[in-house]
């Protein structure tokens, strides 16, 4: 989403609106992480866990709030809109004014250099980072001067805060980090202790147990922040962490508590000590349908674009099925009923301005078997003594797969039995998942040897790139491209496609927001998907005497660690 509103740097004492009181008064601050950090590189990271502990020490140039909008609490003095000339009109550069008089931990001065670098650093292929990704479509990253970087696109691109923003856009110093560039970056010891411009700075790194921080004298704002140090605590398990928060109180924060939903919920409630906090985003858990030919028999052509599934490619069959989904039902058993994830018929289910109110009204995002029934009755679909429907010799014969999960295994049995009931037979399969999304597994998403399969997906704050990759007729993933195009249901629509190409080139906040709900509501009435339940992407026991912790989907749960308080 392009900002908007006030762009203005926040003053030092409120970086995210929250007020801190003096520098270093709070004593420790105790963060625990069932998983423990491995390495404090972000842009090696490999979850959370490392990502999370670093950012306590790097930067990027500004974070993403709730409501997927940037905040300038970070290197940047202000936020770039087309209006104040920051944003090229045709997407296609940002430019960055930089806070001056920023230092590095170790004294020495933050400069548009080190934003430059940081580019070369992650974009070289050699380099292996895991924020790789935000490279995509980036043409240059380059000092303008000291305190000015601009950042060049190939080509119109909408979310123009994809590079260097967020959790994935630490700036490092060029100095420690320029001896660790490409295939050096495999054996740094700047990841064990970076310099950094954060409000805290490494004392101690424990790998894959502690971190312990101090907190930095060169912060640039000189009432932050409020702990004189802080201990990241790393290992052990989801309940042991809830118990250290809500039982004991022996900690301030612990991170995803993944503990079975009652049990988390009654230790929150009865708890003096802790609040658990959820914050759900952009990740839709969904039914994804196949609109090609699986079939075995066809062997090259198998699931090719070119061919077409012989029941998929009727819509009242996709609407029946849709209509046979409770996603109430899934929601309430198996994500706790709002701990974990709650229902939605919106594959775009966040920013919140982009989340379609419509769909509630849609009879397809309505449990009913019974209309369900009517729909497939209506189009000559039959049932058999067998209890399975068919027309013209073509059954409804599902095969439904996804990963190895105990969440998405019982989901499967919970659809099976409701879509049974109504005249289709389902067999279900699981693909272990540190295979599910690889182009060369033939049980895989990608290749989608099957008639359905579900697993959950989302996108950054801007929709235009996850809308394009995931249902444009020209990201459709087929043998061609090594299945490794987004669109693997292998949908194709004109109206849904203009759309799409209208939203890359719009520039006015409301009416992209406009463009990216009728593009969801066309994918949701066409029944192209089948959304299911909106995933948490926080589900954190904060304690009742921390102050200022506000945590995004879209960002670190540390993001605006300077300002917590007590």
């Amino acid at each position: 989403m392009l900002p908007q509103g006030d762009t203005r740097s926040p003053t030092p004492s409120s970086a995210s609106g929250a007020l801190v009181a003096q520098r270093g008064a709070g004593g420790d601050l105790q963060i625990l992480y069932w998983q423990a950090p491995s390495t404090l590189n972000p842009h090696l990271a490999t979850g959370p866990k490392d990502s999370d502990a670093a950012r306590l020490v790097l930067e990027p140039l500004a974070s993403l709030g709730k409501d997927g909008q940037a905040i300038a609490n970070g290197l940047a003095a202000e936020i770039p809109t087309v209006a104040n000339g920051g944003i090229a009109k045709d997407f296609t550069s940002v430019t960055w004014k930089l806070r001056q008089g920023v230092k590095w931990s170790d004294g020495t001065p933050f400069s548009a250099d080190d934003v430059a670098f940081t580019y070369d650093y992650q974009c070289d292929p050699l380099t292996a980072a895991s924020t790789f990704d935000r490279c995509d479509g980036v043409q240059s990253v380059v000092a303008r001067d000291a305190n000015t970087a601009v950042v060049t696109y190939r080509s119109p691109h909408p979310f123009v805060f994809q590079w260097g923003v967020g959790s994935e856009g630490a700036i490092l110093q060029k100095d420690q980090y320029k001896g660790c560039v490409g295939a050096k970056a495999a054996s740094c010891e700047a990841d064990r202790k970076p310099i950094g411009t954060g409000p805290y700075k490494v004392r101690d790194f424990k790998g894959s147990d502690v971190v312990t921080y101090d907190l930095n004298g060169n912060f640039r704002d000189p009432n932050k922040p409020f702990f004189k140090s802080v201990t990241f605590k790393g290992g052990g398990d989801p309940d042991a962490a809830a118990r250290a928060l809500f039982q004991t109180g022996d900690i301030d924060y612990a991170w995803n508590l993944q503990v079975e939903a009652t049990t988390l919920r009654t230790m929150a409630q009865s708890s003096q000590a802790g609040t658990l906090v959820t914050v759900f985003g952009s990740s839709v858990e969904r039914v994804e349908l196949n609109f090609s030919n699986p079939a075995a028999s066809l062997g090259e052509k198998r699931s090719e674009p070119d061919t077409t599934h012989p029941f998929f490619s009727d819509r009242s069959v996709r609407r029946a099925l849709a209509m046979a989904t409770d996603r109430d039902a899934i929601a309430q058993r198996l994500y706790g009923d709002g701990i974990f994830g709650k229902a939605t018929c919106n594959v775009l289910a966040a920013p919140e301005a982009m989340s379609s109110p419509n769909t509630k009204a849609f009879d397809v995002c309505k449990f009913d078997l019974s209309a369900a029934n009517a729909e497939l009755d209506r189009a000559g679909w039959v049932k058999g003594a067998d209890g399975v429907r068919a027309k013209s010799g073509v059954k409804l014969a599902i095969l439904f797969q996804t990963n190895v999960n105990a969440r998405r295994e019982n989901a499967q049995l919970i659809l099976k039995k409701d879509w049974e009931s109504v005249g289709f037979q389902v067999e279900v399969r699981s693909e272990p998942f540190s295979t599910f999304f690889l182009s060369s597994s033939p049980g895989g998403a990608n290749r989608f040897w099957a008639d359905a399969q579900m697993y959950a997906d989302g996108g950054d704050p801007d929709p235009t790139a996850y809308l394009a990759a995931s249902w444009t007729t020209g990201q459709i993933a087929s043998k061609a491209n090594n299945w490794l195009l987004g669109n693997r249901g292998r949908y194709s629509s004109k109206d849904f496609d203009a759309l799409v190409t209208q939203l890359r080139a719009e520039s006015d906040p409301a009416t992209r927001a406009q463009l990216a709900i009728k593009a969801n509501d066309l994918l949701v009435q066409d029944v192209a998907v089948i959304p299911l339940v909106q995933r948490a992407a926080v589900t954190s026991g904060i304690a009742k005497s921390l102050k200022g912790v506000d945590p995004s989907p879209w960002d670190s749960e540390m993001y605006n660690i300077a300002d917590w308080r007590k």
